[in-house]
């Protein structure tokens, strides 16, 4: 894919853990043959900057021996579900997230023709939870072993049912086979009609509620999610319940207590949680990564949504380790440039004409107040708000070296007024109120 700074290469690890080994190939792929740039995206995937014609063919040998090439020619999406890297590591989590996806994976691998930008998103419960993903399917877990399946609708998704947590991956599979036969972009892109035209997956013996009847979700704790339960363990005892295959649950540390969500950072119970300021690191960042990975015991690395790392680690490490990665990553909890979302911009990006990174810097210290009352900010090269194409409480559009102001609204959005960053910052340091439509509206 062409950009500012050169091509740019897509790396999608599987279920979005990479070994040491594969994070150290990627970081040399990077320096030999990119610009040394590589980013984390929302999806929990890498991409490599500034890769010429010439070595994009070296690039993809380096990866494929790493075993991280591309898996489908066909155009449809190279990774097809989305977890939280907590999976496996949360004690509290309800069905086995890791195995649910690599199996939904294994399925949707035969599912042609999927758009590229096809996403499942798979929560365990507990602390796995991704609550702000655009899936076309959501499947979520309401009490043990027990799955919620809903359709995207571009507002809040439909649910379809439960079912058990083993027969959940022929049943996304039937959907998502159906889904590729409409010619759709994406599942929100459906009408009400189209998307009820789906063929309801057919209905395993283990099915507890069938299209519509949301009221009849068990929830994790009440009556019906005890009864739901027992269900599950009745009908397992019976060899009823298909199960998932046996040995994808990684072998992770046991935290004493339950791991921090990726979003908080910090290290407690042997799991710490980092993130890249705006998802951009260096090859060499990746390298020091792997190597405090290796020092604290953690065997792999988890790609997080929140376009930073999550590492299982000896709790005795972590905090050492939590402090050597401090130089090269966003380690603070209360960090204003959480709140904040940013594409590459200017040089890197050819739509981009600001420099939306070093404006984002600047913002989010100026927004440290507003990020402290739990309000979001997007600083965007163009309207297409690659880096996060939904409403934030405030949104910066680049164009022609200057913003359009949005507040409360996503990039695509009419701007209130057009600023220069310089005025804009100035707007949100003396600001005396969290309303930010007050602080940017167009003067009669």
């Amino acid at each position: 894919m062409p950009t500012g700074d050169g091509l740019l290469a897509r790396i999608h690890p599987p279920l979005g853990i990479l070994s040491l080994a594969q994070l150290c190939a990627v970081a040399e792929a990077a320096r030999l043959h990119g610009n040394g740039h590589v980013d984390i995206t929302a999806r929990a995937n890498l991409q490599v900057r500034g890769v010429t014609e010439a070595t994009r063919g070296p690039l993809a040998a380096a990866l494929t021996q790493a075993g991280l090439g591309d898996r489908r020619h066909d155009g449809g999406p190279q990774r097809l579900t989305l977890t939280s890297p907590l999976c496996g590591l949360d004690p509290e989590a309800l069905i086995d997230g890791l195995a649910l996806a690599a199996r939904i994976e294994a399925l949707g691998h035969s599912v042609a023709p999927l758009p590229a930008k096809t996403l499942v998103v798979v929560e365990a419960g507990g602390r796995c939870t991704l609550p702000d993903a655009e899936a076309d399917i959501h499947v979520r877990a309401v009490a043990t072993g027990l799955t919620e399946i809903a359709l995207a609708t571009g507002a809040a998704p439909c649910p379809l049912g439960v079912w058990l947590e083993g027969e959940v991956p022929e049943v996304v599979a039937a959907l998502l086979a159906a889904f590729a036969m409409t010619g759709a972009r994406r599942v929100r892109d459906l009408s009400d009609a189209e998307r009820a035209a789906l063929p309801p997956p057919s209905a395993g013996e283990g099915t507890l509620r069938s299209r519509g009847g949301r009221d009849e979700v068990p929830q994790e704790g009440s009556d019906g999610a005890r009864s739901g339960s027992a269900l599950h363990e009745g009908l397992a005892s019976s060899g009823r319940r298909a199960p998932l295959s046996a040995g994808l649950r990684p072998d992770r540390p046991s935290p004493t207590r339950g791991p921090p969500s990726p979003a908080e950072g910090g290290g407690k119970a042997g799991v710490i949680a980092v993130d890249a300021p705006f998802g951009r690191v260096t090859a060499d960042a990746l390298l020091r990564l792997a190597a405090v990975a290796e020092e604290a015991g953690a065997p792999d690395i988890r790609l997080s949504p929140s376009r930073g790392v999550v590492l299982a680690v000896d709790p005795l490490r972590a905090a050492g380790a939590l402090a050597r990665l401090a130089a090269d990553f966003i380690t603070a909890p209360d960090d204003p440039r959480r709140a904040v979302a940013a594409c590459p911009g200017a040089p890197a990006c050819a739509s981009g004409s600001t420099p939306t990174h070093a404006d984002a810097a600047r913002l989010a210290e100026a927004f440290r107040p507003f990020a402290a009352r739990g309000l979001t900010a997007h600083v965007s090269g163009c309207a297409k708000g690659c880096a996060e194409p939904r409403r934030r409480d405030l949104t910066l559009v680049g164009s022609g070296g200057r913003y359009g102001v949005v507040p409360n609204g996503a990039p695509g959005d009419a701007p209130a007024e057009w600023l220069t960053i310089e005025a804009a910052l100035d707007r949100v340091r003396g600001a005396q109120t969290a309303n930010l439509e007050d602080l940017f509206r167009t003067k009669p």
